[in-house]
């Protein structure tokens, strides 16, 4: 079973439904704030972000091991290639028939969240290590997923967008199409110059450490106005992780 602990994180497997409902607790607070209202007991009436795609999943876990606080939280839904990629999350949003012919394993690494009022980096570094240690001990060939950004106005991330554009956009071969009824089409739609500070900036932390990664994104963002974001699908395949990078990933699993 993965357990991973580095300083004072400890990341590790959900293995009750009560740690499945303590992620969905810190999913809805991360992606849609804090309640309103008085609430008479957290655990019970707290809101959480809930899907029918908890129930296929694994939850992985980080929590802070002085106080037991749970401060990060994802699933990973493992495929055995990419004929399977039908089942996964982002295929509600992304038409994937390109990703079919991928012959290794594969994971979804979904619905990852930080608690929003904790901003150690060591928080993202365990939760990688955590993921690192998992795609080492099953032989995972592709990671994939949706990076989000907050809200869905397109116009506060066009530095971002741009640089996705420029960069960071997906290999032909494997280039998901459109399925979405709202979509922002960057790719075809941008022709700025992008201050490159805004732009890191404006991206998620996640989608930046896939980027690091030599990870690479759709050619459009879907505009998902019930989760309030707008998301971009990321993929990664693990070949193509620079070795200097992997040697940092898998020291924070030793």
């Amino acid at each position: 079973m993965l357990t991973l602990k580095k300083g004072r994180y400890a990341a590790r497997l959900a293995e009750t439904p009560a740690d499945v409902r303590a992620a969905q607790h810190l999913r809805s607070l991360a992606f849609f704030g804090p309640a309103e209202g008085p609430s008479a007991s957290p655990e019970v009436s707290a809101p959480r972000d809930v899907d029918d795609y908890d129930r296929i999943c694994t939850h992985v876990l980080v929590e802070d091991q002085r106080t037991g606080t749970l401060v990060c939280c994802f699933r990973i839904l493992p495929l055995s290639a990419g004929r399977e990629i039908s089942r996964s999350y982002s295929a509600q949003y992304y038409e994937l028939s390109s990703l079919e012919s991928f012959e290794g394993p594969m994971v979804e690494m979904g619905r990852f969240c930080i608690h929003p009022d904790h901003h150690d980096a060591d928080i993202l570094r365990v939760a990688w290590g955590a993921m690192t240690a998992y795609v080492d001990e099953n032989g995972v060939e592709m990671l994939f997923g949706c990076s989000s950004f907050k809200g869905t106005d397109a116009e506060a991330y066009l530095d971002a967008f741009a640089v996705l554009k420029e960069r960071h956009l997906a290999p032909k071969r494997w280039l998901p199409r459109v399925k979405a009824p709202r979509v922002f089409r960057f790719a075809q739609k941008l022709r700025r110059a992008p201050d490159r500070k805004r732009a890191l900036l404006g991206m998620p932390p996640l989608l930046r450490t896939y980027l690091l990664m030599g990870g690479w994104v759709s050619d459009h963002a879907v505009v998902d106005a019930q989760m309030n974001t707008l998301h971009v699908f990321t993929g990664l395949e693990i070949k193509a992780i620079p070795a200097a990078r992997k040697r940092l990933l898998r020291a924070t699993t030793t």
